[in-house]
């Protein structure tokens, strides 16, 4: 008996002493981040300082560390204090982001190694697709009927700082609805600005749900994973269903650019009719002066 229990005691010291060698994980800057993520996949853990939660999540990934590496050939690291963060999601630290040809896919799940490694492996290459004006209704079919399915898709634009930190929570998203709903994003001013007039998309980001015929569009004022998910799959209901437009003819394209145009740059209405009036004003005195001139000459001719 008494050897059973130093048996039990050296084994847990063995066992212990293990776990104590791992070394830690690797420290990445934020300008090391932002090499490496360009090349290689890269699994980062954003942490701060005195954070007990991030030490948690730190042991959680050095022990599936080596799974993760002989999996998908990506560094797990960790970035302490770290300015990008922010630009993955808007909660504190710590918080896990796995990083695919640089597109970023936020965690958004449990501390449990199992969900970490599935989400992971499972979404190991990008899950949302660019469309543009030339693939969207080819691809979505979305006035047809979509026999390819729901689509949930995000119109964003370059220069929009919300729809660049909505990213990497638009891929978890897609993540968790992949096999029931695709989803997509459409950029607003280069590539898909014709199918963004169509849908009467003026602000971004704006999602918009289409199923079966039908658009609904996300008016929850909170961009979180959870939300976005639950109107996908049964919040929709709640919102006002429209019809779903037919693609525009060019020229009807055209009459919409030219409404938007002025919608988004009411200067040029107020210019415009600044120009008419002064066109106006001239017109009149140039009249005006006609008739005053005109007698002046008809008594020097006498």
């Amino acid at each position: 008996m008494l050897f059973d229990k130093i048996f039990i005691i050296l084994a847990l010291v063995l066992i212990n002493n293990s776990l104590a060698s791992e070394p830690p994980l690797a420290v990445f800057t934020d300008e090391e981040l932002i090499q490496h993520i360009t090349t290689d996949p890269v699994i980062a853990l954003f942490t701060k300082d005195d954070c007990k939660e991030c030490k948690n999540w730190e042991e959680e990934l050095i022990g599936l560390r080596d799974e993760l590496v002989d999996s998908l050939s990506a560094w797990v690291v960790k970035v302490p204090n770290s300015y990008l963060r922010k630009l993955y999601t808007p909660n504190e630290e710590p918080a896990l982001v796995f990083f695919r040809n640089s597109v970023p896919l936020l965690y958004n799940g449990p501390l449990d190694d199992k969900e970490i490694f599935e989400t992971f492996f499972d979404n190991r290459e990008p899950i949302v697709r660019e469309l543009t004006d030339e693939t969207f209704e080819h691809l979505t079919q979305v006035s047809t009927g979509a026999t390819t399915g729901d689509w949930f898709v995000m119109f964003y634009s370059d220069n929009c700082v919300e729809c660049q930190r909505l990213g990497a929570r638009w891929e978890a998203v897609g993540a968790k609805i992949k096999r029931r709903i695709n989803t997509a994003r459409v950029n607003k001013h280069t590539s898909g600005a014709a199918t963004a007039r169509r849908f009467s998309v003026y602000d971004v980001p704006e999602l918009i749900l289409f199923r079966r015929g039908k658009m609904y569009r996300y008016q929850i004022p909170k961009y979180d994973v959870n939300a976005m998910v639950s109107f996908a799959e049964t919040w929709y209901k709640n919102t006002q269903a429209e019809n779903v437009p037919v693609p525009q003819s060019p020229f009807d394209d055209l009459t919409l650019m030219i409404a938007n145009t002025l919608r988004e740059n009411p200067w040029i209405m107020k210019l415009g009719s600044m120009i008419i009036c002064i066109l106006v004003i001239v017109s009149v005195v140039s009249k005006l002066r006609n008739k005053t001139e005109t007698p002046t000459t008809k008594k020097k001719d006498k």
